[in-house]
C-alpha cells in the first residue's frame, strides 16, 4: 500500500457517518428506509457504501418506525443513536447524530437515508478532497450540480450543535460557502433520491442495471 492510501485509511479511522432515517416518509407513504433495494434494503445499501469505503464509524438516527428499523441495523452491526424530537424535523437528528460522536472524530458525512447508490468510490474521492484541500466541507459534485453526501470537518460541530435549525443544515453550510471544496464525479446516485413512488421504481431500474454490469465484470 502506497503513502497516499495509507494516510486515506488512517484519516477514515477519524471519520464518520451519519444517515439519516428518522422521518416519517410523508410524500412516500412507504417507510423507505425499508423499501427493498436489490438483496437488501434502501437503508442496507446506503449502510454499505461507507463501509465498503472503509468508514467503520456509521451511525444511523432513527426516530419514526424505530421499532422496526432497529432491529435490521443492529443484526448489520450498525450503531444507531433515537432522535426523541424526530418530529421537528431533520436537522433535529443531525444534531443528534453529531452530539453522540466519539472524540476522535474529526469529520462526518451526511446522508439521508433515501440517497442510497452512492459509490464506495465517491466516498474515497470525498476523503481525498478533504486531506488535500483541508476545508471545512467537501461536495460531491456531478456535472457541476451540487449532490450528496457532504463531508463536513469537525471545526463546525460546535456551530452545527448550537444552531436553532432555521433553513435547516443548508442554510448554516452556506455561511461557509467561502470554506467549501468541490470534488467532480462521475456518480449519478449523488443526486438520485427517493422523494416519491415513481423515484423508488427508477431507482430499483437502476439499482438492477448496476448489478446487471457489476455480474458482467
Amino acid at each position: 500500500m502506497n503513502e497516499t492510501l495509507l494516510k486515506n485509511e488512517a484519516l477514515k479511522r477519524n471519520l464518520a457517518a451519519v444517515i439519516l432515517a428518522a422521518g416519517y416518509s410523508s410524500r412516500m407513504k412507504l417507510f423507505k428506509p425499508l423499501l427493498p433495494l436489490g438483496n437488501s434494503t434502501v437503508i442496507e445499501n446506503s449502510i454499505d457504501s461507507f463501509l465498503e469505503s472503509g468508514i467503520e464509524d456509521v451511525i444511523v438516527v432513527v426516530g419514526f418506525q424505530a421499532k422496526k428499523l432497529i432491529p435490521v441495523l443492529e443484526a448489520k452491526g450498525t450503531k444507531w443513536v433515537y432522535n426523541e424530537r424526530f418530529s421537528e424535523g431533520m436537522y433535529s437528528s443531525i444534531v443528534a447524530g453529531v452530539g453522540s460522536f466519539p472524540e476522535h472524530i474529526k469529520g462526518f458525512f451526511l446522508l439521508p437515508a433515501d440517497i442510497p447508490l452512492v459509490s464506495s468510490e465517491t466516498i474515497d474521492k470525498l476523503v481525498e478532497g478533504y486531506k488535500d484541500s483541508k476545508q471545512s466541507i467537501i461536495y460531491p459534485s456531478l456535472l457541476k450540480r451540487r449532490g450528496h453526501p457532504p463531508l463536513i470537518s469537525s471545526r463546525l460541530f460546535s456551530e452545527i450543535l448550537r444552531y436553532d435549525g432555521a433553513g435547516g443544515l443548508k442554510a448554516l453550510l452556506r455561511k461557509y460557502e467561502e470554506q467549501a471544496y468541490y470534488v467532480e464525479v462521475e456518480d449519478e446516485g449523488v443526486l438520485l433520491d427517493i422523494d416519491t413512488y415513481e423515484d423508488y421504481l427508477r431507482l430499483c431500474a437502476k439499482f438492477e442495471c448496476l448489478s446487471q454490469s457489476y455480474n458482467t465484470l
